[in-house]
């Protein structure tokens, strides 16, 4: 019973989007076959999204599975390392020399990840979050989610056609003229500058350097 609560403490959208009862089921037979392999039960549920895709009776909602994923992201988030955001300086003293910005790199902060969905996962986790109307929200249009720790706050933030190659290439260590470059292609509406200047607003990036620089 304390692991069922575990993972429904984990994915409270994922319960929500199937009533208590299915998703306690469901869960149930994922405890009995997956014994946890730690004591921090925090720690538990890593394999439930995968469970979920293959889960027969789940069939008939697509996008629990990836909802759970997000929601496993924003535990790792949640638990993961702190990093100072780049200083104004940092910035000030990029934004100097514009020439060399092509060849910088960015460092992302160790919470950061992008979950790509072939649903509406960023609009199904802020509708349950009494951001927006759920019964607007149409689960069959693919989104990506953009998932970072904002000092103790873990957000996710629906990124634009092109956003999820641009924070996926910085991830990768690509500078950021080659970030751009895989973004603009994605998506030739990309607003480079306001995709950017979101990554900084919510301390998304955590250094810049040259791109003969280890970060």
């Amino acid at each position: 019973v304390s692991l069922i609560d575990a993972l429904a403490d984990t994915f409270p959208v994922a319960l929500a989007l199937v009533g208590e009862e299915f998703f306690r089921a469901m869960a149930g037979i994922f405890v009995r076959g997956a014994p946890p392999g730690s004591v921090l039960l925090a720690e538990y549920g890593t394999g439930f999204p995968d469970f979920i895709a293959a889960f027969e009776p789940a069939r008939s909602v697509p996008y629990l599975a990836d909802v759970a994923r997000l929601e496993m992201l924003r535990v790792r988030a949640f638990h993961a390392a702190d990093a100072d955001p780049i200083s104004p300086e940092q910035i000030a003293r990029a934004l100097a020399d514009p020439e060399r910005l092509p060849a910088l790199r960015a460092t992302c902060h160790p919470s950061l990840s992008v979950l790509r969905s072939d649903y509406a996962v960023a609009s199904l986790w802020a509708a349950h979050q009494g951001h927006g109307d759920l019964a607007q929200v149409d689960p069959f249009v693919p989104e990506s989610a953009l998932v970072v720790r904002v000092g103790l706050d873990v957000q996710v933030i629906a990124l634009p056609p092109g956003g999820d190659a641009l924070v996926a290439s910085l991830a990768d260590g690509l500078p950021l003229g080659q970030a751009a470059a895989l973004a603009l292609a994605a998506s030739e509406d990309f607003d480079l500058t306001a995709q950017f200047a979101m990554l900084l607003r919510v301390g998304a990036l955590t250094a810049l350097t040259p791109k003969e620089t280890s970060p």
